[in-house]
């Protein structure tokens, strides 16, 4: 169970976060909507550590992560993997390189930077490489690959850290729908298939409910919308987005799933009062 208790996170006078309490059970895939500027991404960062609560505690397994230090923060880090909208790959150096870079907490440091990696990690990341159908492209440099594939390296790279907890900072909102779609697929998978708890920032509506489990909406840095796919009503949306949000909630132009594969899917009742406006 991940459980924050009361978290804020104050930038000077301006509240990022405000006074948000969530319980998250293990195993469960969850999607965190809203604007940009809502807090979504500062929250994942503060979970991973990578910026300081201001004030409240986040706990995983009894252990309030918000005051680790050195190698107890450390492990936390490895434990929660963290996967972002830019990828981190290290362009010059090939795909299966990156992908070992995952186990940079797992061995020494000067190791890794040396590239004496064992064969049972260079096993692993080829079957992690495997099962994002990238294997082929491991000893390409990382920088050559098109945004789909870089994110699936960086998803690889994650496995390879064999974590508890998986966090995606808007791992889609630079990709096109067909591997936006590709992407959410391995998350989902990974999820399903180790039982995973997968958090994620997503900009749409349309991506949430297809493959998330629940759904938190966030607004000025508070959580005001907490349910599952089919609670996601008309009103909900609008206490999320707002009145002037509402077209962006289901735009592709921020990047969504959503394909075109011949016959239209039926839309739901939600999308039908947005597209009759």
């Amino acid at each position: 169970m991940l459980k924050i208790e009361n978290v804020t996170r104050r930038f000077g006078k301006f509240t990022a976060i405000d006074d948000v309490s969530l319980e998250i059970p293990q195993g469960q895939m969850v999607g965190i909507i809203g604007r940009s500027g809502a807090g979504k991404s500062t929250l994942l960062r503060m979970i991973n550590r990578l910026v300081d609560p201001s004030e409240g505690a986040i706990l995983f397994e009894g252990t309030n992560v918000a005051q680790l230090k050195g190698a107890a923060l450390r492990n936390w880090q490895r434990d929660c993997a963290m996967i972002f909208q830019q990828f981190n790959l290290v362009p010059r150096l090939d795909v299966l390189t990156n992908v070992l870079l995952g186990r940079l907490n797992h061995r020494s440091t000067i190791k890794s930077l040396l590239g004496m990696f064992s064969r049972e990690e260079r096993a692993m990341a080829i079957a992690a490489l495997e099962r994002l159908d990238i294997a082929k492209t491991a000893l390409q440099r990382a920088g050559t690959l098109s945004g789909g594939q870089q994110q699936r390296v960086a998803i690889a790279r994650a496995l390879m850290q064999n974590p508890k907890v998986v966090l995606a900072d808007e791992p889609i909102a630079s990709l096109d729908p067909r591997n936006a779609q590709v992407v959410m697929e391995s998350l989902r998978d990974i999820n399903e298939r180790e039982g995973l708890t997968v958090i994620t920032n997503l900009h749409t509506l349309d991506t949430a409910r297809h493959f998330c489990q629940r759904i938190i909406g966030m607004q000025g840095g508070k959580v005001v919308f907490d349910g599952g796919p089919d609670d996601l009503t008309e009103l909900a949306a609008r206490r999320i987005y707002g009145a002037d949000g509402m077209k962006d909630a289901f735009s592709e132009a921020i990047t969504s799933t959503s394909i075109s594969r011949g016959t239209p899917k039926p839309i739901s009742e939600l999308e039908a009062v947005l597209a009759a406006r």
